[in-house]
């Protein structure tokens, strides 16, 4: 993607996008259930859809890379995930509104639990309530003591056994390695950088997880955290900015209204359930451009290995599509920031489904919405890097190229 290109091409208008990014809903065929998530979930209205759009599957990041959830929705925003990566950290922090500065360091944490030999049991303290998360970082606040370090320390609760550390200070740098070892059984990783400036910051993190792995100590499950996703804070150029588009994020998670300030998106109020999602959209339709409307759970579920749990996540999203597309909406898209099959627990590096379903779309003879199906679609196999140029076109804000 030529982004100068694209931007110099933008025109307004008056039409709709809708975003529907089903988290991790790719998947791989499970020996005993007869196909992949999507292939065995009852989808007639993600199937009539398909029927009625342009179809492909399409790479997050490049084939055979794995992404993580950042990288894999800058490609679907048309930022393109190799140099304008960022760490989970700031998306973290991003997401609970947390106010950056360009001073700032910001690293997630997830709160773990580990044995009397230190080695991990359980690397999410089993999804510890967020109301528990509450506690504990405010008893972290509390007795963490960094003054000598010359550094601020912010430490907020996210949700469940998430929270986000903020260092604040002159000089800090974000090229630090997780101390998430991804596995149980074995301890968290010690610190280690990844550049001369990331060697400054060990002292500093080391320091902060021996007090904070102390005041731990007696919790039943978060007695360890371990430190994901070290950024500095960097600023990016807007949707609005960049294509003209003044968008909503329905997103109930974190992490994912994050990534959504980040690109300038407005954020609606969290909602009760995937129904409220969808009629959040339908209630906004008129005061935005573009909507970008996460659904978590298909990606969780498939994180926890449940493939059959997966499953009704997905049928769920397809009993309330008529919701959204009886908004008719000028351009539609369904798809992932990444494939999560139940079988592996975890992301993966398989491209995702896509459908397109727009007025001027050439529609294919893919009749339904899954791996598989969609591989024979008219889009074919591409980076999702790719997918909002095609999309501005298909919604008519992009001029003619050259004379």
């Amino acid at each position: 993607m030529y982004p100068d290109v694209i931007q110099q091409l933008v025109v307004k208008n008056d039409s709709k996008i809708i975003f529907l990014v089903m988290d991790g809903v790719g998947g791989l065929a499970h020996p005993d259930k007869g196909g992949t998530e999507l292939q065995v979930a009852k989808t007639p209205n993600l199937d009539a859809l398909a029927a009625k759009s342009s179809c492909g599957v399409f790479d997050p990041v490049y084939p055979g890379i794995t992404p993580g959830s950042g990288p894999g929705h800058f490609g679907l925003f048309g930022y393109d995930p190799l140099t304008a990566n960022i760490g989970r950290g700031v998306l973290e922090a991003a997401g609970i509104e947390f106010k950056l500065t360009g001073r700032d360091v910001a690293i997630r944490v997830n709160f773990a639990t580990s044995d009397t030999a230190g080695n991990l049991v359980d690397r999410r303290a089993g999804r510890l309530a967020t109301e528990e998360n509450q506690r504990v970082c405010a008893k972290l606040r509390e007795r963490i003591d960094l003054k000598d370090m010359n550094v601020e320390v912010f430490i907020e609760p996210v949700k469940e056994h998430r929270a986000a550390v903020v260092f604040r200070g002159d000089n800090l740098s974000g090229d630090l390695e997780d101390t998430d070892p991804q596995k149980t059984g074995v301890p968290p990783k010690a610190p280690t950088a990844t550049s001369e400036e990331g060697k400054k910051m060990i002292p500093l993190v080391t320091k902060f997880l021996e007090q904070a792995h102390k005041i731990l100590a007696d919790e039943p499950k978060a007695n360890t955290m371990l430190l994901r996703g070290f950024a500095r804070y960097v600023p990016y150029p807007s949707m609005e900015d960049r294509y003209g588009l003044n968008a909503l994020a329905v997103a109930n998670y974190p992490m994912y209204r994050g990534i959504a300030l980040l690109l300038g998106m407005k954020l609606h109020p969290i909602t009760a359930d995937i129904r409220t999602q969808f009629e959040a959209v339908k209630e906004q339709i008129g005061n935005y451009d573009f909507f970008f409307v996460h659904i978590k759970y298909t990606d969780s579920r498939g994180e926890d290995g449940d493939f059959d749990a997966k499953v009704k996540v997905i049928e769920e999203v397809d009993s309330l599509l008529p919701i959204l597309t009886g908004i008719n909406p000028d351009v539609m898209v369904v798809t992932a920031d990444h494939s999560t099959p139940a079988i592996l627990k975890a992301h993966s590096w398989h491209p995702v489904p896509v459908l397109l379903r727009a007025k001027y779309a050439r529609v294919d003879r893919v009749s339904a919405f899954n791996e598989i199906d969609c591989i024979a679609g008219s889009l074919g196999r591409q980076p999702m890097v790719n997918l909002m140029p095609l999309v501005l076109a298909n919604s008519l804000r992009l001029q003619k190229y050259g004379a």
